[in-house]
């Protein structure tokens, strides 16, 4: 709860920090550039399960499914189904059952998914075996009375279950078990392509997206937050990318971007990753990110009490790219530009004061009375330029804002803010099927008014108390034209697992990049239709 703790008490901004570069910058530190975590465990197809492999089986009520392909005799089957009538496991979802000493297996796990289970969960069964089995030294083995589809679900949720970021650990790390995970059925090749063209790129993406959020801000501040997307796609078919520095931002009038970075050594920067597939709309949706690599509040100082969780304020622009590059490797039929609006804000003699007016590269004015409150500013030039170069036929904003939205809604929901009802309700629905649920908030003509500037054309906060996480979303869409599609989403409270769930281990969760992923599959199809 640190993290959040932290922005309930400035009620502001936060996110994600990204990756791993042997550099020293301003006396930042040195870290080793080939720092990795460990191992995680492979998984693979087969219609036979290997012997001596702790066994998990995936069962949707108190009936022990055939088990073809799987070495459970009758007596063993029989000490199974008379362990679940005394424990009265009835395969519910998120239900499990421990057993040891049955047969030849060392470990015989049981994970419910209640009736008729949907991918999603099915997912978060695999999820649950890969929490629940971290430690468990054998090979694993995985079945049920599933189909191909279905195998191919329970693999992706092992994938996200088993992420760890142990990379910087040296004294008494203790490696994780690396044995094979294989999931048995009768057409292990059609699950197996099921699992590498849809699942594994999203696993990769979210991926991704943790390692860039969980990552230290000596590692990962805005040129090496470029050079490790850079890698990521590097080779990838349809995508091209483009990074403004400085200079560039500078000559084009991007005065909030680049104002909020001023007191940092490190430049800012803006980078658009565009993937276009085959069949694809000539205008992209895209997903821009607040990419703060760290937030120390500027000149206005957050509390020094848990500060070290403001390396995740680039969470926003950890998840887009994340989702781009699942949509990439997948090679789906739709067009996206995934952008992270990159600084640092930190309060140098040369960073920006509260009262200053700074300009958008439309020629926009914010004054700006806390300098705490940057995600928006960032935001506003990203969303201008991207506006004009791309010409997006939707944007949807995604960025660790505010406190306010953790007190509203705390670690259950993002919070969506949207002027369009028909993204509004994709992006609910996309939420619902991804596991990333959100929460429709407010967003009142009135909020206008509180921000509302003697100087400029808008304040950045509001001077007295308001709606915090509302009017952060005003501000923000102040700099996207009425006519374009717009939502937001503040993710403040659900970047960051204080605790592992089935899908997320504990640490930086990467939300978004499911969340964003099945919206541009569901845009795409609707477009195609």
């Amino acid at each position: 709860m640190r993290m959040k703790s932290l922005l309930l008490s400035a009620c502001l901004s936060f996110a994600l920090a990204p990756a791993a570069m042997a550099q020293t910058v301003a006396g930042s530190g040195v870290v080793p550039a080939t720092a990795a975590n460990s191992t995680e465990r492979t998984i693979g197809f087969a219609a036979n399960a290997p012997a001596g492999a702790a066994l998990v089986v995936v069962m949707t009520d108190a009936t022990l499914p055939p088990l073809d392909g799987v070495a459970l005799g009758a007596a063993e089957r029989q000490a199974v189904t008379a362990a679940v009538a005394a424990a009265n496991f009835d395969g519910k979802t998120g239900s499990t059952l421990s057993l040891r000493g049955i047969g030849a297996h060392p470990r015989i796990l049981l994970v419910g998914t209640g009736a008729a289970p949907s991918s999603l969960a099915l997912a978060e069964a695999g999820g649950k075996a890969a929490q629940e089995l971290k430690s468990e030294a054998q090979p694993v083995t995985i079945a049920g009375a599933f189909g191909d589809g279905a195998a191919a679900d329970v693999a992706y949720g092992f994938a996200l279950g088993q992420y760890r970021f142990d990379r910087y650990k040296t004294v008494d790390k203790k490696a994780p078990p690396t044995g094979a995970v294989t999931l048995v059925g009768a057409n292990p090749s059609a699950a197996e392509a099921a699992f590498a063209n849809r699942w594994k790129p999203l696993a990769d993406g979210v991926r991704l997206s943790r390692d860039l959020a969980n990552e230290p801000a000596n590692v990962i501040y805005p040129e090496s937050f470029v050079a490790r997307v850079r890698e990521a796609f590097a080779g990838t078919a349809g995508v091209s990318i483009e990074v403004l520095d400085e200079a560039a931002m500078r000559k084009l009038g991007m005065g909030t971007l680049v104002g909020v970075g001023q007191g940092s050594p490190r430049g800012s920067r803006l980078l658009a990753v565009r993937y276009r597939g085959a069949g694809a709309p000539d205008a992209p949706v895209a997903f821009i990110g607040k990419g703060i690599t760290f937030d120390s509040g500027g000149i206005s100082l957050k509390p020094g009490a848990g500060m070290w969780d403001m390396k995740g304020d680039m969470s926003g622009a950890a998840s887009v790219v994340g989702a781009a590059l699942s949509l990439a490797k997948s090679r789906a039929p739709v067009h996206v530009v995934a952008v992270a609006a990159l600084a640092e804000n930190m309060p140098d003699g040369n960073a920006q004061r509260p009262g200053d007016v700074t300009r958008t590269m439309s020629g926009k004015t914010i004054e700006m009375l806390n300098s705490d409150a940057e995600g928006r500013l960032v935001l506003a030039d990203a969303n201008e330029y991207i506006a004009q170069a791309y010409k997006p036929r939707a944007i949807v904003n995604i960025a660790t804002l505010t406190g306010s939205i953790v007190g509203a809604l705390d670690d259950q929901y993002a919070g969506l803010f949207a002027r369009d009802e028909k993204l509004a309700a994709a992006l609910l629905a996309a939420g619902t099927a991804s596991g990333e649920e959100l929460w429709r908030m407010p967003l009142h003509k009135n909020y206008a008014e509180k921000l509302k500037s003697d100087i400029a054309d808008i304040r950045n906060i509001a001077p007295s108390q308001g709606p915090g996480a509302s009017l952060g979303a005003h501000v923000i869409g102040f700099f996207v034209d009425e006519a374009t599609p717009w939502a937001h989403l503040d993710i403040a409270g659900v970047n960051q697992a204080d605790k592992a769930t089935s899908l997320v281990p504990k640490g930086m969760s990467g939300f978004g990049v499911r969340l964003l992923d099945q919206l541009a599959r569901s845009e795409g199809e609707t477009s195609a239709d």
